[in-house]
């Protein structure tokens, strides 16, 4: 079970990119890696979205991005390249607007993810098409605006 909106997406965007990193060849330690992107993702409360103007699927990009790249506050190259990727998935995300959808906005920093792993790491991961099956449980569901809407 997932719920509709909440912060179990800050992990699981990560979570999935990981997996699909490690699955198209990346050389990561994955339950190390898994660990680790759980105890950041979880910091990031609910309604940062909103309330902070970061989408925690967003940022859970750039964590993961921080993660396969060894990234730290002292590092060069790996800190920038944490820091476009949570630009790139912000961006995708505030492009379509509001309100709120968890869903879409995981899709959203997901496809912008493979993107810049194909372009920086050269791995090239699965891209589905995506079409939500969610609308009807999604009170503040945009609709045809949503690139995902059927």
């Amino acid at each position: 079970f997932c719920h509709m909106h909440g912060p179990e997406h800050h992990v699981m965007v990560g979570s999935a990119l990981l997996v699909a990193y490690k699955n198209a060849g990346g050389e990561i330690d994955l339950p190390e890696a898994l660990l680790e992107m759980m105890n950041r993702g979880k910091a990031v409360p609910g309604g940062a979205c909103g309330f902070w103007g970061a989408c925690g699927a967003g940022i859970s990009t750039g964590m993961f991005i921080s993660i396969i790249s060894g990234a730290t506050p002292l590092k060069n190259e790996p800190w920038g390249l944490a820091n476009k990727m949570t630009s790139k998935a912000l961006d995708a995300i505030g492009s379509i607007g509001g309100p709120r959808c968890c869903k879409r906005d995981s899709y959203m920093a997901i496809i912008s993810a493979i993107d810049y792993v194909a372009e920086n790491f050269n791995i090239q991961m699965e891209k589905p098409v995506i079409k939500c099956i969610h609308s009807d449980k999604n009170n503040q569901c945009i609709k045809e605006r949503c690139p995902f809407h059927e």
